[in-house]
């Protein structure tokens, strides 16, 4: 059974030529469909969790309206008791190295998202915004469709490089299925998670999230959370105001993150348990709620009537103050969930006043209030994630419309420009990463194969029969297995090719064993070797991955270096090489 599963998978690359690249993609379909059935899930678990509170489900604004006073107060700090409790849960016995975190797995690990903690964490997530938290439900989405990538790839024993790849895959899955924007899902995780724009990852990510996206809208009743009106066309001076505008959103942005962040060290330095902070979070928003019961969920219900109704400028100016306080409270007191849906509520409310005073200004020569209210989520985007290309396409997938274009990308690139004069960090962590590259570079100078090796799990001993290496060919997509004795020493090479072929021929492999195809002349690297000589073995080898041995006169096998590891740490030195 194993020889023949061998040779349909030989047949079936030699029948369609698929390589890595189109290998890829193919996995990258599997990855989109599992990303959005994943953001399903999520959605449907708060739903639930709504429908056992109060008995139905649908805006978290409706939900608190139709609660009385004192339950809009303690359901909230009740949910960051249950929510803190399952942080408490998550991190009993987690990895204090791993990477929480995909952006975190894609960028600086392995693509290794760890399974009991990312669940725990969305388990605590749902009972933070099912019971009114502050703060977005896209962060837990994403992290649960980069989980699901990350678990197809380890199973199929996936290298790093392409795991963290797949893990990308999914995060782009995850992004389209919660704002229905495809390309900016795409742009999302290669300009802010991924750092760079190569066909050899952006093709990939940009086929999960279409598949993703063809997903929810095939298999689920799913509608776009803002219901965007037709933007009026811009012409002439107007054309300045968002410039204007684009400036405003670029200095405020910075400094929503700064309240973010003075939010977060205040919690921390109230020496309480995790659940007690949680719920003092969950009761400032259950107070603020008494008054505007706006600041519940994650705006989308508010964002919609500011665009399609008659809103006051000092009714905006409230639920935007009383808003960002609940955010604070919530995101501070270390509650699980995304602040992507809260920078575009505070975008949506900074434009739309805006917008106001400019009409008042200039009533027969502006656009309505909420034109402007549609560009400043996208240029408060663009300040926050210092992401301009992705916040523009975002907002454009959401309005389909031409006539945002010129005001959407003035607005959006001065809003980058205006957010990184003030601060060089973004809402994302990762990109503080980025900025300290520089003095990474320097240490990537001495980098030697040592910081590279990976376990070597193809491995075989020289008696080892021809059903035992098939089925170590089956389980790793490899084209070499490594041979060592006893004492670990490497003795050579066993060749796919050459069992494959006497399998095709039909010659008899019962009596043979890995010494009879052993290859003994093969290319080896050794853990002291610098990263330029490593290369120049990899080009003359061509081949995805070598042997690294301790040292000529001592050839215990160490491990393996893969080719896109080498590659990654070589050209991530820059110039400064």
């Amino acid at each position: 059974m194993l020889s023949f599963l061998l040779k349909l998978r030989t047949r079936a690359q030699e029948l369609f030529r698929l390589s890595d690249a189109h290998t890829m993609l193919v996995w990258s379909v599997i990855v989109g469909v599992a990303g959005a059935f994943a953001t399903i899930a999520f959605r449907e678990g708060i739903a639930l969790l709504q429908r056992l509170i109060v008995g139905s489900s649908g805006s978290f604004v409706e939900m608190a309206r139709h609660l009385p006073w004192t339950v809009r107060i303690w359901l909230p700090a009740a949910g960051g008791v249950i929510a803190g409790g399952m942080l408490l849960i998550a991190r009993r016995g987690a990895d204090p190295k791993a990477h929480t975190d995909y952006m975190e797995a894609v960028a600086i690990g392995d693509g290794v998202v760890p399974v009991r903690l990312s669940l725990w964490r969305s388990v605590s997530s749902l009972f933070t915004i099912a019971t009114g938290g502050s703060i977005g439900r896209e962060g837990s989405m994403v992290q649960l469709a980069a989980l699901s990538a990350s678990l197809i790839g380890r199973v199929v024993h996936f290298d790093p490089p392409r795991l963290r790849l797949l893990v990308a895959c999914g995060a782009a899955a995850g992004i389209t299925s919660a704002y229905s924007a495809p390309i900016a899902g795409a742009f999302f995780v290669t300009e802010i998670v991924l750092g760079s724009i190569a066909m050899e990852s952006f093709g990939p990510v940009v086929v999960s999230s279409v598949v993703a996206n063809i997903t929810m809208r095939e298999f689920t009743n799913y509608r776009p959370p803002y219901e965007m009106p037709v933007f009026p066309p811009v012409a002439g001076v107007e054309v300045l105001l968002f410039v204007a505008l684009g400036l405003l959103c670029g200095i405020a942005a910075p400094q929503f993150l700064r309240l973010l962040d003075a939010a977060k060290a205040t919690f921390r330095r109230v020496k309480l348990p995790l659940p007690v902070r949680l719920a003092l979070g969950g009761f400032v928003v259950g107070v603020l709620s008494i008054w505007f019961p706006e600041v519940w969920g994650n705006g989308y219900s508010v964002v919609n009537s500011i665009l399609h109704s008659p809103w006051t400028w000092t009714a905006i100016v409230a639920v935007l103050v009383f808003k960002v306080i609940a955010t604070m409270a919530t995101v501070g007191s270390g509650a699980v969930g995304g602040v992507f849906t809260p920078t575009l509520f505070v975008g949506a409310t900074l434009g739309a006043l805006f917008g106001q005073g400019m009409h008042a200004l200039w009533p027969h020569a502006t656009s309505a209030p909420f034109a402007y209210a549609m560009v400043g989520m996208g240029a408060f985007l663009a300040g926050a994630t210092q992401a301009p290309l992705m916040a523009i396409l975002m907002i454009f997938e959401m309005t389909l419309s031409y006539q945002v274009v010129l005001p959407l990308m003035l607005s959006c690139v001065v809003a980058y420009f205006a957010s990184r004069a003030i601060a060089q960090h973004s809402m994302y962590e990762i990109t503080q990463h980025r900025s300290r590259e520089e003095q990474e570079r320097l240490r990537l100078r001495a980098t030697q194969m040592r910081e590279l090796i990976r376990p070597a799990d193809t491995v075989v001993r020289p008696a080892a029969t021809v059903q035992e290496m098939t089925r170590v060919f089956l389980e790793y997509p490899v084209k070499y297995l490594y041979v060592t004795d006893d004492a670990n020493a490497f003795l050579g090479v066993v060749a796919l090719k050459d069992i494959t072929s006497d399998l095709l021929d039909k010659r008899d492999t019962a009596t043979h064993t890995a010494a009879d195809y052993l290859q003994p002349h093969f290319d080896v690297l050794t853990p002291d070797m610098p990263l330029s000589v490593a290369l120049q073995h990899f080009m003359a080898h061509q081949g995805e991955r070598l042997p690294v041995i301790e040292s000529i006169e001592r050839p215990t096998l160490a491990g393996v270096v893969y080719k896109t590891s080498l590659l990654d740490a070589y050209f991530r030195l820059g110039p400064a090489r």
